[in-house]
């Protein structure tokens, strides 16, 4: 299994450890300390030595926020994570916000008494997070003072830095060779006028130099560091304990290999009164200051490897859709299986573990073996289906019952492709209630499917699509309706989304999730999840370039939680003619009872 079940959060300890915190920070002479969800790289998904928030605080969410001062401990998340981190927390030691409607720096400027000193760790916050940080602290004039992390300090047994095998990702998978990729991205560092850049975020390492790594759960990173130059060799930081003989002799034929510990050292003498490109929302604090402290001059900028990453290549594109023919498989094998399965007789961890392993031998089945799963896949039957990003441990574990719904959000990862798909399930018959708000989904994931949109359209102008139906009902929900996807890489990746804060504009071989969704807390949860690709719209004339989106999730919607009385014409006509596409693309891999399933499963309405 590459999923594990045990609950990774120690709730009861968690007043032991802020009372250590606490310790230390008198120490120190602070009245706060800044406990961000995040390590160097500014991970999503974190190594286990950097998952210190979920360590003090009990909240394992991907995102989140801790400030703790001498007598308050708030933890923020977003809305995904509403009721989640209300039960992970220890109460009254610890009490939540919301990260999104009173952001952490907010808090700090509405709450915090005069001439604070608020220590953070400068590795753990950005350029434009200690910006923010420090805006606030001026109101009570505070300070805020960079320290050693305080919980290191404290964390006894804290885990050793990871150290996973670094593989090569051919390039059949890539589509253009690392030297071009250098190439590119140098093209890009000149037009700035810079001399180098510094580059901290593992997925560009990886897309650049068309490596893949295993040092973070379920996304193939290998944590690392690399200055870019204008001209020459790069300067690549990574551990050669990772790299086999193959691996190192690749890369020292397009890079200066160097040991982590030197990167500090090197990056000192290589910035003496030179131009940086620095990402403010990456680069933490610990290196800007490295470079002025040089005499450097730092020019702020996006990582130049984040567009050219997002934007797919063909052989990238091509990779990603016949990956989702394979998990479209799965999927109705899957599907199938759950059909069969009699309600109160199998558990959420039953169906997750059955998922995973279906996966696994169509994979093989198909002759490209599944890497790893892309995140811990949510298994939620009921009242769980209601917490966006439920993850089932043996503690929660609970039964798909009898007129319930079941949702389950998973992926794989293959050298082709990165996979994300949820699909929500009646578990016996469902509720008239659930099967309007299934149907007004539906009709929000339709919306975003069929959308054409000029040249320039962002994340942001889309996202209402995916909720008028919802709102219509005097409905919404609190996530996203869609996040990038990469390719056999993270499976959430910017700079493209559809949501209320996306204004990266969308452009053709991106690839985005359409995932909106409704949930009643303590009751159900409903989401819809696809990917899609940015293509160019087929040319009807008019005076305007339009984009649209390519499908490439191939996985039945249960019919029998949509009201047809409430889809009009086009939108049944576009589920007809998904499950049609479906069946065709799926069908020739199943026999017996599968087939006669997917035969019922994709029928006309």
């Amino acid at each position: 299994m590459f999923q594990n079940f045990t609950s990774s959060s120690e709730k009861s300890k968690t007043p032991e450890r802020l009372s250590a915190l606490r310790k230390e920070m008198r120490k120190e002479n602070t009245t706060a300390f800044l406990v961000p969800h995040a390590d160097e790289h500014q991970n999503e998904y974190l190594p286990q030595r950097a998952e210190r928030l979920a360590w003090l605080s009990g909240f394992t969410g991907s995102a989140g926020f801790c400030i703790v001062t001498l007598d308050k401990a708030i933890v923020f998340a977003d809305g995904r994570y509403t009721v989640q981190v209300n039960e992970q927390i220890h109460k009254p030691e610890f009490s939540a916000e919301s990260l999104i409607e009173n952001p952490p720096s907010k808090w700090l400027q509405d709450n915090m008494g005069s001439k604070y000193i608020i220590a953070y760790d400068p590795w753990l916050l950005t350029i434009n997070q200690l910006k923010t940080f420090e805006n606030a602290a001026k109101k009570s004039e505070s300070k805020l003072q960079p320290i050693d992390n305080l919980i290191d300090r404290i964390w006894p047994d804290q885990p050793a830095p990871p150290m996973g095998t670094v593989s090569l990702h051919d390039i059949q998978f890539a589509g253009k060779s690392a030297v071009d990729k250098i190439s590119q991205v140098q093209k890009l560092i000149t037009e700035k006028t810079c001399d180098f850049t510094i580059l901290t975020d593992p997925a560009s390492l990886a897309w650049l130099f068309n490596i893949r790594g295993n040092d973070v759960v379920h996304n193939p990173l290998a944590l690392g560091f690399a200055i870019i130059p204008a001209t020459g060799k790069p300067m690549l930081f990574m551990d050669g304990k990772k790299l086999n003989t193959t691996v190192q002799a690749y890369l020292s034929n397009i890079s200066n290999i160097h040991a982590p510990k030197k990167f500090e050292t090197e990056l000192h003498q290589i910035a003496k009164d030179k131009t940086v490109l620095c990402d403010p929302d990456r680069i933490p604090v610990s290196l800007a200051k490295i470079i002025e402290d040089a005499n450097g001059k730092i020019i702020h900028g996006r990582d130049p490897v984040i567009l050219p990453r997002a934007i797919k290549n063909e052989v990238e594109q091509n990779g990603t859709r016949n990956a989702h023919i394979r998990d479209g498989v799965a999927m109705a094998k899957f599907l199938c299986w759950i059909d069969a399965q009699k309600p109160n007789s199998i558990t959420e961890i039953d169906a997750a573990k059955k998922l995973e392993a279906i996966r696994i031998e169509n994979a093989i089945q198909m002759e490209s073996p599944m890497k790893e799963i892309s995140f811990d896949t949510i298994s939620a039957s009921g009242a769980h289906a209601a917490i966006p990003h439920y993850r089932v441990n043996e503690d929660s574990n609970r039964m798909l019952a009898e007129g319930e719904i079941y949702l389950v959000d998973s992926g794989a990862q293959h050298d082709d492709g990165t996979t994300d798909i949820t699909r929500t399930i009646a578990i016996g018959k469902p509720s008239a209630e659930a099967i309007t708000d299934f149907t007004l989904v539906l009709k929000g994931h339709i919306a975003i499917d069929q959308a054409r949109f000029p040249k320039g359209t962002r994340g942001i102008d889309l996202d209402v699509l995916a909720r008028n139906a919802l709102w219509q009902h005097g409905k919404d929900y609190a996530h996203g309706t869609g996040h990038g996807v990469g390719s056999y890489m993270n499976v959430h990746e910017g700079p493209q989304g559809i949501h209320r804060r996306s204004m990266e504009p969308l452009q053709p071989g991106m690839i985005l999730s359409n995932e909106p969704g409704y949930y009643v807390e303590g009751r159900y949860g409903i989401r819809i999840e696809n990917l899609v690709i940015v293509t160019d719209a087929k040319d009807i004339g008019g005076n305007i370039e339009t984009h649209s989106f390519e499908n490439i999730t191939w996985a039945p919607i249960d019919l029998r939680l949509i009201d047809k009385s409430l889809l009009n014409q086009n939108e049944l006509d576009w589920l007809n003619c998904y499950h049609k596409q479906v069946f065709d693309k799926v069908s020739s891999y199943l026999e017996g009872d599968k087939l006669s399933w997917l035969e019922q499963a994709t029928r006309r309405l």
